[in-house]
């Protein structure tokens, strides 16, 4: 199998338990060192913003954007024409992928939970949507409109009360037309002309123009990525996020046509993205690296997507799906599409993903735009701790208890053991004060 398959320049083939623990290890391990270069340029970057604020933020434009910017506010006029003037075929795509999106993202609002533990006692936790959120867009390489959707609808669905959005300017200092569009459809209620990690520092601490918000979310590049981490202790961030991922489980029914498919699409995003097919015999794995190898030189992007399976794809085989599972719960991908037969009985099985696609017409790209489910997905294995953004991202919880007189006197005693035991005699006075007759 291997050395047929090797045509298609994947970085790993073979079977699954051929892979060496170090072979196994380097598939698994898709986060990479930080550069030292981001890492400095960025504190520099952040700090330079948190001391001259605004002035910073111009002489970021001009130096990275090679722009002048005439202000750093996009004026409400210029966004209205941009969604007015947009291809009708472009707006009536965005509007129905975001109508899909609210209506997944509104479906299941968090609600207020009381429990009375003891009579008298009462516990609860109140959701509250977060006062200001930002979001970022980014707009080097191209634009995504779609993100802008995927953040902003369900901050707007959450209740969040302000929604501000920085996005680089183009050479007529506006961020993208197609991005100022979706940011009107999504609701967004102000727009900075804001790119890089200069933008995320902006947000996190504000300047004169720009409001601090209490959570920033959305893509970037290593920078922002970079930013966003650095200025995690003082605002709230959504997953850090790296280049795209994909895991196709498949078995012999598969269309490998389709697959490839799915392949070349996730490998487009970037040289770093990681895709990986996990095949059940060896017919199959055959059948999917010939009809990618045939797909690629009419790729627009071939040679990125071939420099992706180079560096970080893999085409394996599994001896059964409970092999393939156990991968995928390790593996912990962004996308894992499951082009089985028999998809839906093996969805339980499934614990570590940002998204499960069940069958190969499921398409990752479908949920990339128009479902209505959420793009923005934990990579890096992060699946196994963090999930999809979603309508939680944009509510914080405020717990409260209350306790009445009687049952204070009921709960002293006990607490204030609890409290001598670690060394706190004056907790255990306060407790022990509710002891006196009411």
């Amino acid at each position: 199998m291997s050395q047929t398959i090797q045509k298609t320049g994947w970085r790993y083939t073979g079977a699954l338990i051929a892979l060496s623990a170090d072979e196994r290890a380097s598939v698994l391990r898709r986060t990479g060192v930080t550069n030292w270069l981001v890492r400095e340029t960025t504190e520099e970057i952040v700090r330079r913003v948190r001391v001259d604020g605004d002035r910073a933020l111009r002489e970021m434009a001009r130096r990275y954007d090679e722009v002048a910017l005439a202000a750093l506010e996009v004026p409400s006029g210029v966004r209205r024409g941009a969604l007015a003037e947009i291809d009708p075929r472009l707006r009536s795509a965005l509007e129905r992928a975001a109508r899909n999106i609210e209506m997944v993202h509104s479906a299941a609002p968090p609600q207020t939970v009381e429990v009375e533990t003891e009579p008298g006692v009462t516990v609860g936790r109140r959701p509250d949507p977060l006062r200001r959120v930002g979001i970022y867009s980014p707009g080097g390489r191209a634009a995504y409109a779609s993100s802008v959707l995927m953040a902003g609808i369900p901050a707007r669905a959450a209740g969040v009360s302000e929604i501000i959005l920085c996005s680089p300017p183009q050479r007529d200092g506006y961020p993208a037309a197609v991005v100022l569009a979706a940011c009107e459809i999504a609701g967004v209620d102000r727009v900075f002309a804001l790119g890089g990690a200069g933008a995320i520092a902006a947000m996190a601490y504000g300047t004169e123009s720009v409001p601090r918000v209490d959570r920033i979310v959305g893509p970037g590049n290593a920078y922002v990525a970079e930013a966003k981490l650095q200025v995690s202790r003082d605002v709230g961030i959504d997953s850090p996020a790296g280049p795209s991922e994909l895991l196709v489980i498949c078995d012999a029914g598969c269309d490998a046509r389709a697959i490839a498919r799915e392949v070349v699409a996730q490998a487009e995003h970037d040289v770093d993205a990681c895709v990986v097919v996990v095949c059940l015999d060896d017919e199959t794995a055959l059948s999917i690296g010939s009809a990618i190898e045939q797909s690629l030189p009419d790729a627009p992007r071939a040679e990125v997507a071939r420099g992706a399976l180079e560096q970080r794809g893999a085409l394996l085989r599994a001896d059964s799906i409970d092999e393939a599972v156990e991968f995928a719960t390790d593996f912990a991908p962004e996308h894992l599409l499951l082009a089985l037969d028999d998809a839906e009985r093996v969805l339980p099985d499934i614990r570590n993903a940002g998204c499960v696609f069940l069958g190969e017409q499921s398409s990752v790209v479908f949920g990339d735009y128009i479902t209505g489910g959420n793009h923005v997905l934990p990579t890096g294995g992060l699946a196994r701790s963090y999930s999809g953004l979603g309508l939680l991202d944009f509510v914080r919880w405020t717990s409260y208890q209350k306790v009445t007189r009687a049952a204070a006197q009921r709960l002293a005693a006990d607490a204030a053991i609890l409290a001598n035991a670690e060394g706190l005699p004056s907790h255990a006075a306060a407790a022990l004060g509710w002891t006196a007759p009411c």
